[in-house]
């Protein structure tokens, strides 16, 4: 996919200036690449995620983009360092020098904010053991102490991107911290206005951000509601990232939401992203993308979508079940009806 290079940010807070595109936007494969390299800068497009871009590809070329960011930002000779780092990372490998493996709050606690989270991500992602109960024992003292920068950026990418639920959460812990936005409704307050904008670059990072903040228990109901409305905008790039949005939050009332969205979408972006949330993507847990399915079935052999959607509904029904099947209605219902219960 094609990846802009918008300029990085300051952590943005109520009482700070509006921030800019968050540089990670983009679909996220599984959680896409969760979050926001970039597939929009300042209203650009670019190819949508399909269900099954969780896809190490997908999460090298996230990790690529962050060394790249690093080369214009930084030394050539620390460029060169960050690669082996971030490779490793994604393969679980824990990068940490190693007295920090054992996460140790000692230890920690000699290291500036800013450090602690990229050091407790690392291990997260890794999974370290204590990564994530550190994490969540330290992120309201990162408050108003973290950078939004590009090594930032791919490491809550990466979190957001794990198999694990709570290495998920906490990548979005720490995002909400590096953006200086309080779990509070003067923070909710700040992200509405910007959904709102007029600025597209900080509309789409609004809704990006008021899925981070319903997924962490902020008036969910109100953010899924102003969500849902965006879906109804006029451009292709504010509803692709309402739907990013829902896919963050993880409410269950947003399932059908996004299933209609895949349904009736004129644009196969926005329906190819509705797809990946459902099947990969964003914080539901297996049961919720469970309850999908039916609905998936009857998409099989709706005569009024498209081809390519219905790839779309089967590479999501495979995501979602683990089954391996033909892309084959008769296939799928016989395995449906025959199913043990999960």
């Amino acid at each position: 996919m094609d990846v802009p290079q918008p300029s990085l940010p300051e952590p943005a807070g109520p009482t700070k200036t509006p921030p800019r595109v968050d540089p990670r936007l983009q679909p996220t494969p599984d959680y896409g690449t969760l979050g926001p390299g970039s597939d929009t800068a300042a209203g650009g497009t670019g190819s949508g995620q399909r269900p099954r871009t969780a896809s190490r590809f997908a999460l090298l070329f996230s990790i690529a983009i962050g060394v790249l960011l690093a080369i214009l930002t930084t030394s050539i000779g620390n460029a060169r360092f960050a690669w082996p780092r971030f490779a490793r990372l994604f393969r679980g490998e824990a990068v940490l020098p190693a007295p920090l493996a054992a996460t140790s709050s000692s230890q920690l606690d000699h290291l500036k904010p800013q450090k602690q989270a990229e050091a407790l991500l690392e291990l997260a992602v890794g999974r370290s053991d204590g990564a994530v109960d550190q994490i969540s024992s330290r992120v309201d003292g990162w408050q108003g102490k973290l950078k939004w920068d590009s090594q930032m950026a791919t490491l809550t990418s990466a979190a957001l991107n794990s198999s694990d639920m709570r290495v998920r959460e906490s990548g979005i812990e720490v995002e909400l911290a590096a953006y200086g936005l309080s779990k509070n409704s003067v923070s909710l307050d700040y992200l509405l206005k910007s959904a709102a904008s007029p600025d597209h670059a900080q509309k789409v990072w609004g809704l990006w951000a008021l899925g981070l903040m319903g997924n962490r228990g902020v008036e969910t109901a109100q953010v899924v509601q102003v969500l849902t409305a965006h879906l109804k905008d006029s451009d292709e790039d504010s509803r692709h990232w309402a739907v990013e949005g829902l896919a963050l939050v993880g409410a269950s009332d947003t399932i059908p939401v996004l299933l209609e969205t895949m349904h009736d979408d004129a644009s196969p972006r926005v329906r190819e992203e509705a797809a990946c949330a459902l099947a990969q993507s964003g914080m539901f847990t297996r049961e919720q993308r469970l309850s999908a399915i039916p609905q998936l079935l009857n998409y099989i052999d709706d005569p009024s979508l498209d081809t390519q959607t219905h790839a779309w509904v089967f590479q999501a029904l495979t995501d979602i079940t683990g089954q391996r099947l033909p892309n084959d209605s008769a296939a799928w219902r016989s395995w449906y009806e025959n199913r043990s219960e999960p």
